[in-house]
C-alpha cells in the first residue's frame, strides 16, 4: 500500500480498525517521532446530509471532551485535522484489548481483577464528572485493557456537557448500547453522574457473567426488560455483589455514589483470606478398622455456561481492541478503543455514532 501523510505531518502506516462509521490507523507523526492512532470519520453513503453534519459534531465533540480531561485513565487526544473537510482525530496509540473482547476470547473475569478494572474505570468518570462530562456510553467495548497493564476509558463521542453542548439527542432517541444504559434513559432520556454509575455496574457484570444483567435477543426486549424488570443474578460475582446491587438500583437517588463505590470495589480486591475452622468431632475420634468396601462414584456431569451476545442500539457497534475511535477486525494490533469483533488486541478507540 502506498502510504498516505495526511495534514503534512501524520503518515498512515496500516489500518488496525474499520466499521460503519470509520477507520482507525496506526500513523507516525513525523514531526514528534511517536506513534499514534488516527480516527478516520466515513460517513455511510446512505446516511442524509444533516446526519452527515451530526457525525462530524459527534466526532469534534469527542476530541474536545478528551482535550478538556487529562487523566491516566482516559485515552488522549493529541490533534484534530481535516481531510477534503471532514476531521480526523489524531490520538495516543496504546496497544490494548477491550474487556468486551476479553470476556468474549477469554470467557468471565475474576471477580477480583474485575473489581480492579472498576477502580480505573471509576476513577476515569470521577474525572470526567468533576470536569462537567457525562460519558454516556460506559461499556465493555469502551474499557481498553492496555498491554502494559493500564486500564482506559475511551470513546467520548457520546459525551455531553452539564449545562450544554449536547449535540444529536432527539426526541425517542436513546443512544448508547441498551443493554448497557440506565433505566431512566431508556424511559425518559436522563442522562446524569447516576447513570453513568449504573453503566459502570452493568459493565461489571458483564465482567463477571460473561453477559449485560439485561442482555436479551432484540434490544426491544432488553428496552421492555429495563422497564420492568430487576437485573439478572449474579451468581459469580463473589466480592463484587455488594458494588453490583448498589450500583444496579432502579432508583438513581439510592445508587451508589463515586466514593462508596470506590469503598467497595477496593474491599472487592483483597485477596480471600482462608479462616481455619475447627477440627469436627470425627476428624480427631481414633481411626477404626473396617473393612474395605468398593465404593460407587456418580458420574461427573460438565456443565457450561450460556453466554448470550450482546444487543447493541441501531448504528452503535460496539469498539473491540483497537485505537480509539473506530470498529476493529479481529487479530489486529492497534490503538486503543476502536470498535469491532472480539480477537483483536489494538489501541484505544470509539464507537461509530449511534
Amino acid at each position: 500500500m502506498q502510504q498516505v501523510v495526511i495534514a503534512g505531518r501524520y503518515r498512515l502506516l496500516d489500518l488496525v480498525g474499520r466499521g460503519g462509521m470509520g477507520r482507525v490507523w496506526r500513523a507516525w507523526d513525523e514531526m514528534l517521532h511517536r506513534e499514534v492512532a488516527v480516527k478516520q470519520v466515513v460517513p455511510p453513503a446512505w446516511l442524509a446530509p444533516h446526519e452527515r453534519d451530526e457525525l462530524r459534531g459527534r466526532t469534534l465533540r469527542e476530541a474536545r471532551t478528551s482535550a478538556r480531561l487529562s487523566h491516566p485513565n482516559v485515552v488522549r487526544v493529541y490533534d484534530v485535522v481535516r481531510v477534503d473537510g471532514d476531521p480526523w482525530l489524531v490520538m495516543e496509540y496504546v496497544p490494548s484489548r477491550s474487556l468486551q473482547e476479553i470476556i468474549e476470547t477469554d470467557g468471565p473475569v475474576d471477580p477480583r481483577r474485575a473489581a480492579g478494572i472498576g477502580l480505573a474505570v471509576l476513577a476515569a468518570l470521577r474525572a470526567a464528572h468533576e470536569a462537567g462530562v457525562l460519558h454516556r456510553d460506559v461499556k465493555p467495548g469502551n474499557v481498553l485493557l492496555a498491554r502494559d497493564g493500564r486500564v482506559l476509558l475511551t470513546d467520548f463521542g457520546l459525551a455531553v456537557f452539564d449545562g450544554g453542548d449536547g449535540m444529536m439527542t432527539r426526541p425517542g432517541l436513546v443512544l448508547g448500547s441498551p443493554q448497557y444504559v440506565a433505566p431512566e434513559r431508556a424511559a425518559e432520556g436522563l442522562s446524569s453522574v447516576e447513570a453513568d454509575l449504573w453503566s459502570l455496574g452493568a459493565t461489571l457484570h458483564a465482567a463477571v457473567e460473561g453477559r449485560s444483567p439485561y442482555a436479551r435477543s432484540t434490544a426491544m426486549a432488553t428496552l421492555t426488560a429495563l422497564a420492568s424488570q430487576p437485573p439478572d443474578p449474579a451468581p459469580h460475582a463473589g466480592p463484587l455483589a455488594p458494588v453490583l446491587a448498589g450500583l444496579l438500583r432502579r432508583d438513581p437517588r439510592h445508587r451508589l455514589g463515586h466514593d462508596d463505590a470506590a469503598r467497595l470495589l477496593a474491599a472487592a480486591t483483597a485477596p480471600a483470606v482462608d479462616v481455619p475452622t475447627r477440627p469436627s468431632p470425627a476428624a480427631t475420634a481414633p481411626a477404626v478398622d473396617v473393612p474395605a468396601r468398593p465404593v460407587a462414584w456418580p458420574g461427573r456431569q460438565q456443565h457450561r455456561d450460556q453466554q448470550q451476545g450482546g444487543v447493541e442500539a441501531a448504528g452503535a457497534p460496539s469498539p473491540a481492541a483497537v485505537p480509539a475511535g473506530a470498529d476493529g477486525p479481529a487479530g489486529a494490533d492497534g490503538p486503543a478503543g476502536a470498535d469491532g469483533p472480539a480477537g483483536a488486541d489494538g489501541p484505544a478507540g470509539a464507537d461509530g455514532p449511534a
